[in-house]
Formats: C-alpha cells, structure tokens, sequence
C-alpha cells in the first residue's frame, strides 16, 4: 500500500511540472528574440511528448505494481483461511489431536486440540511444554510406552491399542497414531498424534466375548445335566438291588442275630436315603412346569437338612435352627426351593473349610413383616470381598476351582419367581448370611 502511495505521489508531481513548463509565465519569459520564439513551440511539443511518455511509463508501472500486491494480499488473505479453517476443524474433532516439538529432546508438547484435553483430563496449561510421555503415569504399559519412544527416536511413525489413565487415574482404551512432520528441506521438525477413545468398542467386544464363554458354559451344563441324569438312573438300580438284598437277610434270619439284623437295618435306612437323593436329583434335572402347593417352610427346611446331614457330619459341622414357630403356609414348588436351600447350605459349608475353628451353621426363620416370611443361612466362615460382593449373582461368577457359577443365579431366579428376593450380607463378627424372603398369600401363577 505504501509503494502505490509513493507512485501516485510521483506521478501528481511529474503533472504538476509539465503543467507549469507548458504553461509558464508571460511576465517572466525571458526569450525575446525571434530564434527563441521560434524553438519556443518545439520544445514544448518536446517537452510534452516526454512527460507524457513518462506519465503513461509511471502509471504503467502503477498498475502492474496494484496488481502484484493486489494478488499477494489474496494469497496472504486465502493462506489465513486456510489456517483458520485447519485450526477450526482440529479444534472441532471428537478426536484428541497434540503436536509433539521432534527437535527437542524431552518431546515437549506445543499444541493440544480440546479433545485431548477432555480425553486426558489435563488443562491445556498442564500440558503445553511438558514431556509427552509424562502424560502416561507410571500405571501404563511401560512395554507399549517404550515401542513409541523407540518408534519417535527412528524418525518412524506409530499405530497401536493401549491402555491408558486419565488425570483422575480412571482407565480408557485408546487407539493412538504418531506420525512425523517433515519441513520445506525433508528434516522431521514436529510429530502430529490423534488419539481415539476406544474403551466402548472394547467393552463391547469384551461383552461378545463373555456371551460367547456363556454359550459354551450353558452346552456344556446341559451335557453335564444329561451325564447326571443318565447317571442317577443307573446308581438307581443297584441301590434297589441293595435294597433287596438286606431286607431278604432280614427276612431269612427272623429274630436272630441281633446285631447283625442292626447292620441290616443301617443299610437298608441308607440305600433308601440314597435312593430319595437320586430321586429328587433327577426331579431337579427333569424339564417340567413347577408345581406350587401350600408348604410348611419350616418342615421342608428339616427335610432338606437330611438329604445332605451326612455331608455335613463327614465335615464335622454343626447346624443349628432358630425357625419361628406358627409361621402361616407359603406357596411354593417343593423340588425348587429345596434346591435353593441345598445351594445355600452347602456353599456356606465350602466357606467354612477354610477356616478350622468354623463349625457352625444358621438356619433361621422369621417375620420379615406381616406378609413375607424370611429365610436365613448363616456361617461363620471367612465372608464374602467386596469385589464378589457384587458379582454374586452374576451367571457363570464362582470363587470355587471347580464351580460352575450357577447356583446362585439359578437360586435367585426360582425365588424371584416366588415373588420372593435372594441376597447377601456379611456378618458383624465373621462369616456372611444369604436370606431369602417369599410371600406368605403366594403370588399368581398363570
């Protein structure tokens, strides 16, 4: 803008010269005689013809100049868009973008996209100017961490999954590119980084993973119940033959030998609780409609107790009942609720064997209010972690080597479909307490 001001200025003064030479001064002309009123006329003409030639040159040269920096401030002006429109986008990703200084060694950080900030829960002044890796604290996978310094140090560039921590120290998946940015002369002055939140596409490729477990959980239980059921019908048979066996000793000694009609007697009150056991496994196993009747909760608890009283004397325990009495009938499935009873009674017997000096088990019924009646199973065992705590209920979770992870799944869904609900606490002292309430008027059954 200050050269075309110079030339305009120029040019004014070149007219405003040839003006006064063309135009002169009658009073002050000094040629009076005839030779220099004759070259007079000429050397105006001259003097004409080469300002004006030198006008038409200067404005010549005007034009052309306006029209050099006419097109230099478009291209100043385009370039800054350009910038503006780059920087508005970088700013605009859901992506955190961060440019890293290569000619410094520490890997000092010059730019961080709000993104990044939001991604890393940095503030930007937390950022600029610190070393790169500092970012990653010292819970990150140092292995991945190094590949990047090493891949940085090559001049290479670097494309990878990691894991990595927020400023609050909470975990998130990223997907994190580097590559290097060369200048006019090829030499790597910056590297650019975009680093992309990937943790719900892990979490949803872990839940597919999960489900896939699951599914072959689920086949390989079902197989396992067919194994069972197979099985309790063939122990079934020689149970009988047991069976008839002693009862025809009975018979063919009378009254004689007493002790031995005593052994007789064991075995053959044995044989039939065998016999019972394997009967209601295979009622458990058996694909049928639960069938709700009035029960007696207290009776069903004593007779679920038996079924597996020799397991608890080969474990040295000892149960104790606290059960209400005059508690009204519920509505239930017998062959269901029992199978809630023996889950719980004989994963608190699991949890005791860990601990010597635990012998005691809690059978407790009550009054949860005028309406629902309450059943407890309380050990003194080693109690449930708060990280199990919530996982309890969870199909497939087990704490045990060879568990399956059902029980208590199972267990929660039959008494929700009691219209009941199935949960644990630990005990004040040691151990911990699973309860479970059912309705006393029952709920409807379609």
């Amino acid at each position: 803008m200050r050269s075309i001001k110079k030339i305009m200025t120029k040019q004014k003064k070149a007219r405003k010269v040839s003006k006064e030479i063309l135009v002169g001064s009658g009073a002050a002309n000094p040629f009076k005689n005839k030779q220099e009123k004759v070259k007079g006329p000429l050397l105006k003409k001259v003097t004409r013809t080469h300002l004006e030639k030198k006008i038409r040159q200067q404005t010549d040269e005007l034009e052309i100049r306006s029209g050099q920096l006419k097109q230099g401030a478009d291209r100043e002006k385009f370039a800054e868009e350009q910038i503006h429109i780059r920087t508005k986008a970088m700013e605009a990703t859901s992506d955190g973008i961060f440019i890293i200084d290569a000619r410094k060694p520490n890997f000092p950080i010059i730019y961080v996209n709000p993104s990044f900030q939001k991604l890393t829960g940095y503030m930007k002044n937390e950022i600029i100017g610190k070393d790169y890796f500092l970012l990653y604290g010292a819970d990150a996978d140092l292995r991945v961490v190094d590949e990047i310094k090493q891949a940085m140090r090559k001049r290479k560039s670097f494309h990878g999954e990691m894991l990595n921590f927020r400023k609050n120290g909470k975990k998130f998946w990223s997907l994190l590119r580097i590559a290097p940015v060369r200048d006019t002369k090829g030499a790597i002055n910056h590297y650019v980084g975009i680093q992309t939140d990937t943790t719900l596409m892990k979490q949803r490729d872990l839940e597919i993973e999960e489900q896939r477990e699951e599914l072959l959980h689920v086949t390989r239980v079902g197989k396992l119940a067919e194994f069972v059921s197979s099985l309790a019908h063939e122990i079934s048979q020689p149970l009988t033959a047991i069976l008839s066996y002693a009862q025809a000793a009975q018979r063919m000694l009378g009254d004689r030998e007493t002790q031995i009609q005593e052994i007789l007697h064991y075995i053959i009150n044995d044989d039939q609780r065998a016999a019972e056991v394997i009967r209601r496994l295979r009622l458990l196993l058996k694909k049928s409609k639960p069938t709700f009747e009035s029960l007696d909760i207290n009776t069903l608890i004593h007779d679920t107790v038996k079924l597996i009283m020799a397991h608890i004397t080969i474990r040295t325990k000892v149960v104790k009942f606290a059960l209400e009495s005059h508690l009204p009938a519920i509505v239930g499935d017998r062959i269901q609720l029992q199978q809630v009873l023996l889950n719980l009674i004989s994963n608190s017997l699991e949890a005791m064997e860990i601990s010597h000096d635990s012998r005691d088990l809690l059978i407790r019924t009550s009054f949860k209010d005028v309406d629902t009646v309450m059943v407890e199973v309380k050990d003194s065992g080693s109690g449930i972690s708060a990280e199990d705590m919530n996982r309890l209920f969870t199909h497939f979770f087990t704490t045990k080597p060879n568990g399956l992870g059902m029980g208590l799944a199972i267990s929660r869904s039959i008494v929700e479909a009691h219209g009941g609900h199935l949960d644990a606490q630990n005990n004040p002292d040691r151990g911990a307490t699973f309860y479970f309430t059912i309705p006393i008027g029952g709920m409807s059954h379609d």
